[in-house]
């Protein structure tokens, strides 16, 4: 918070200097004093919009959660999420979607990437496992090392992975961080797998119990 304050100050105290100077600049050209103070005043409010606009774009880009819609608030109310439940879990959504979307970008830029998520189906699964907390924000705190373990870790790795792999010159010791970076991205990757699997345990059980009710039913009649 200090550094932002200090370098808005920064950005104003800039913007003082360089109208000051537009204004003297215009002076030793002969310009009218009342036009010249009024174009540099100009220069100085331009600049400061400028700065504003790309500040705020930056802090409102990618992150800018979607609009809460009066369907969705009453979707989560129902499953017993209070207001500040419902900012918690979608902030923490949009930011697995990012990650998601990341990983899905980077691996498609690699070949070894590409074979290990064919291996794995880590986008797939990890798209299929957001779909499912999304149906049930109940149970977010079942995948908490999914959310705020595995998939930032892997959508960091990728990353780092992708920017050394993109080197236009490797020496072995690029290479050899590079091999065990994929082992450990594909390590990851199977960790995402048993994420889901452990999801959706309870419809397995489930589906287990149905199966021994139709056994015992089938056998009853014959």
């Amino acid at each position: 918070m200090k550094q932002s304050t200090l370098y808005t100050s920064l950005i104003y105290i800039i913007t003082v200097l360089a109208s000051l100077f537009i204004f003297v600049l215009l002076l030793g050209f002969d310009l009218n004093g009342v036009v010249a103070l009024l174009l540099s005043i100009g220069a100085g409010v331009f600049m400061l919009k400028k700065y504003n606009s790309r500040s705020s774009s930056t802090k409102t880009g990618s992150h800018k959660l979607p609009r809460l819609t009066q369907e969705k608030e009453a979707f989560y109310t129902s499953k017993g999420l209070s207001k500040e439940d419902i900012q918690y879990f979608r902030k923490t959504m949009h930011k697995a979607k990012e990650q998601v979307m990341t990983i899905e970008t980077n691996m498609s830029k690699s070949g070894k990437l590409k074979a290990i998520e064919n291996r794995n189906n880590t986008v797939g699964l990890s798209k299929a496992l957001f779909k499912e907390i999304a149906n049930e924000p109940n149970r977010l705190h079942e995948v908490d090392q999914f959310l705020y373990v595995h998939l930032p870790s892997l959508s960091d790795l990728v990353n780092k992975y992708v920017e050394i792999d993109n080197h236009k010159a490797k020496s072995k010791a690029t290479y050899d961080i590079l091999e065990k970076s994929a082992a450990t991205i594909d390590k990851m990757c199977e960790q995402i797998v048993k994420d889901y699997v452990e999801f959706k345990e309870d419809d397995i059980q489930d589906l287990d119990v149905e199966i021994e009710l139709a056994k015992r039913t089938l056998d009853k009649k014959l």
